[in-house]
């Protein structure tokens, strides 16, 4: 976990940089195009005044530096993932679940067991509405935020991986896109949450059940039932 935390701190790090760098271009008149952070320092400096160079050189030079320690986690995190905590290979079965969100389930979680039922994880890990002092829970409100917050976040990313362009048809995106069908403000926001909860208790249940991952289950037994 020291690892993952230390990585998430060069992260950081690398985001602030970015942002410093575009700040500064756009303070000129001029604009960066989009694109991954990891391949930010090899595509910007082309687009930069160069007048700005000398001022955003070194810069750059960081940026790349702090990308290729990044990298070098990551390695380290595959192969500790790999060797150490093999059941990550279940969790990993998900769209959008690499070594660093199930490394990071996993180490954070402990102990599957500590929790009765799958659906617990969610608000474990505060991906529930909050709640009120009646003690009812409001959909509308925001959720808690209890529990680990990178965990939560790398959750949430995965959430938006799966309703995303480059994410395949499955269960959780279907049940994403119809909560953010239903229209009204922040309905895509509560869409993302909605998947990032149902992740959290797939995850769970995937590393209970050992099974195979099957992303269609759901859509596939209703088929069957209304068949």
């Amino acid at each position: 976990m020291a690892i993952v935390r230390s990585r998430e701190a060069l992260v950081g790090c690398r985001t602030q940089l970015v942002n410093h760098v575009r700040g500064a271009v756009k303070s000129f008149g001029a604009r960066l195009p989009k694109c991954p952070a990891r391949s930010f320092h090899k595509r910007a400096p082309e687009h930069i005044p160069e007048a700005l160079l000398p001022a955003l050189g070194p810069i750059l030079e960081q940026i790349a530096s702090l990308t290729e320690r990044i990298r070098d986690y990551d390695r380290q995190l595959e192969r500790i993932s790999r060797e150490r905590y093999p059941e990550t290979g279940l969790l990993r079965q998900v769209e959008g679940i690499g070594p660093l969100t199930a490394l990071t389930f996993v180490l954070t979680v402990e102990d599957p067991y500590r929790f009765e039922k799958s659906r617990s994880v969610g608000a474990y890990l505060g991906l529930v509405p909050a709640t009120a002092r009646s003690g009812d829970r409001d959909p509308q409100k925001r959720i808690s935020k209890e529990g680990d917050e990178l965990l939560r976040r790398l959750l949430v990313s995965g959430a938006h991986y799966i309703l995303g362009p480059f994410g395949s048809d499955s269960d959780l995106r279907r049940h994403g896109e119809k909560i953010a069908s239903h229209g009204g403000k922040n309905s895509k926001k509560r869409a993302v949450v909605a998947v990032a909860r149902k992740l959290a208790v797939l995850l769970h249940s995937l590393w209970m059940s050992g099974e195979v991952y099957e992303p269609l289950r759901n859509a596939q037994r209703c088929g069957g039932q209304a068949a």
